[in-house]
């Protein structure tokens, strides 16, 4: 491959990662609801100014809560798939190594969270050494660092370009694409701008630290080293030849080199009165490797070695309606929403409501006694607080709770709706289930009430599918 080429396609992954850039910010929104931080939306205050939600409530003299039901559905429909999974032995009884090798189930379970979160599920699945380790290696891909080519189909069969991020440390770069060469070694150090002391270890990453620099497509974080690792679907010219003498076929590519010698075998069967080799042009496509430093020069570059033929990454955005992503998380956005503001309204409503206020008419107060004093044997049991008897208003107690504005109802029946939106009632969430209710018929009910996630659940099973063929083949 040229040197234009190759900077075409680094340019290329780039302007893919860029795209994304839009899902990656409505991602971050999706995990920051689910994980709890529901007020960091940005807001407007009086002035025009761009605030946070939670410090225009704490300006208002409001106190932002939350009440995380996100958080919950997810974890159920995980809790779900992981109960189905123990009761069917879909992990435990597999025979194949892979799965026990990369605690599969952990694994799936992590990434039917992200799919829950953000709409995206990818896994990355190859045979290669990692640390003196050779063997098949599945592994969960952040879609942070994962970019692809606009695509509409659903398979992933108009998939053109694929890669991700890596960020490794400098001594696992010289392991992948030293070659075993001191020069060669040199040259990776000098790309990198790292010190001889950089080949002596990997920097630990801090617990907390954040994985990425998810802002720069070039940039690692501190003490890792950035690698992009790169899938094209390349057209060759190829000859495809039929050696009629031996009954084989079999393509060369097509170079003066190959059609020269092709030419020559057939010129010296003539003289032999041999059958010739019969060839042919044909285009063929291939999934060609890549990867790329952050100043642009070539680490590797190779042919899908896979026996599938394909690049390693399996697939799965949801639901990809006209190419575009929406999660199980982002329907019920709003619901949440709704619903830590009415929380909010009714917490406003009962902190600035009466509660236990004495009306204590003046007329009624003894000289000597003072508003002290009154104040503590009201708080007392059993006390007594004298009164004058000059007026007919005695002191009584106000208490107001504010149920009669209907925010309570509105609460009930946001709750009602987010129940509703996310398909998980409380014959999924196993919640109010009477216990004379028999094994048949809550199956059924189970059933009936999980439709909402059927085809969610589906199209996750299918992106697991698509990983095992692809595991199955190295």
């Amino acid at each position: 491959m040229t040197p234009d080429t190759n900077l075409q396609v680094l340019t290329a992954a780039r302007d893919a990662w860029l795209a994304a850039s839009s899902f990656r910010q409505r991602r971050d929104r999706y995990k920051r609801y689910t994980y709890g931080d529901q007020w960091s939306d940005p807001a407007v205050d009086h002035r025009g100014h761009p605030v946070a939600e939670a410090e225009l409530l704490s300006r208002d003299g409001r106190k932002p809560l939350t009440n995380n039901l996100i958080r919950q559905i997810v974890k159920i429909v995980i809790g779900r798939y992981r109960t189905a999974s123990r009761d069917d032995g879909r992990y435990s009884d597999d025979s194949r190594a892979f799965v026990s090798d990369n605690q599969l189930l952990e694994l799936d379970c992590r990434m039917l969270e992200e799919f829950l979160i953000s709409g995206c599920a990818v896994q990355r699945v190859s045979r290669e050494t990692r640390r003196g380790r050779n063997r098949l290696w599945i592994d969960n891909v952040d879609p942070r660092a994962f970019f692809v080519n606009a695509y509409r189909d659903p398979r992933g069969n108009d998939i053109e370009l694929i890669g991700m991020l890596h960020d490794l440390p400098f001594p696992e770069i010289v392991s992948r694409f030293g070659r075993g060469s001191r020069q060669r070694a040199a040259a990776l150090a000098r790309s990198y701008a790292v010190t001889s002391a950089d080949l002596a270890f990997a920097s630990p990453r801090m617990l907390g630290e954040p994985d990425g620099d998810t802002s720069d497509f070039f940039n690692a974080p501190a003490g890792r080293c950035r690698a992009i690792e790169v899938w094209t679907l390349d057209c060759r010219n190829t000859i495809v030849c039929h050696d009629r003498r031996d009954a084989r076929a079999f393509k060369v590519g097509n170079s003066a080199a190959a059609r020269a010698s092709i030419r020559d075998t057939n010129d010296r069967r003539r003289l032999k009165g041999e059958l010739a080799v019969d060839s042919r042009q044909s285009l063929d496509f291939v999934w060609h490797c890549r990867w790329f430093a952050p100043d642009g020069s070539l680490l590797a570059s190779y042919d899908s070695p896979f026996a599938h033929g394909s690049h390693p990454f399996a697939v799965k955005l949801y639901p990809l309606t006209d190419g575009e992503i929406h999660s199980f998380v982002e329907d019920v956005i709003d619901q949440q929403r709704s619903i830590n503001r009415m929380i909010v309204m009714i917490d406003h409503i009962i902190g600035s409501s009466a509660k236990g206020v004495l009306l204590f008419p003046v007329e009624q107060k003894l000289p000597d006694y003072s508003w002290e004093d009154i104040s503590d044997a009201w708080a007392r049991s059993n006390s007594i607080i004298p009164v004058t008897g000059r007026s007919a208003n005695m002191p009584h107690q106000v208490v107001s709770s504010g149920a009669d504005c209907g925010a309570y109802q509105l609460l009930a029946l946001q709750m009602k709706l987010f129940d509703n939106i996310s398909g998980i009632g409380d014959v999924v969430a196993g919640r109010n289930v009477s216990p004379s209710t028999g094994n048949a018929v809550y199956e059924n009910q189970l059933r009936n009430s999980i439709i909402g996630l059927t085809d969610l659940l589906d199209s996750f099973a299918a992106f697991k599918r698509e990983r095992d063929k692809k595991a199955e083949k190295l």
